[in-house]
């Protein structure tokens, strides 16, 4: 029962070096471009990340306002259902007959 698949463990010491020998075989003239694209990613990541903590920051520090709506042109609140609106104008009229 011992078949290739469940024989894999974890890479050794050996298995490292010789992966590591053929990407350097592979990539060795192109290394030093390669890391320095990667570091100019790693800042203009970080740089990005900052401005995004700076904003919810700024956000998180102001104090927070509720705006309420404004009256209607009939002094009914804009927040009275439609229905109630419909109701007090009835009633109003109900009360001067």
């Amino acid at each position: 029962m011992n078949t290739l698949a469940i024989g894999f463990g974890p890479i050794g010491t050996w298995e490292l070096v010789i992966i590591l020998a053929i990407g350097l075989l592979l990539f060795g003239k192109r290394l030093p471009e390669v890391g320095k694209s990667l570091g100019k990613g790693i800042v203009e990541f970080k740089k990005g990340l900052k401005g995004v903590e700076e904003d919810i920051d700024r956000e998180s520090s102001k104090p927070s306002t509720v705006a309420r709506p404004p009256l209607t042109s009939g002094g009914v609140d804009a927040r009275v259902s439609t229905a109630e609106q419909i109701e007090q104008p009835v009633q109003s009229e109900s009360k001067h007959a």
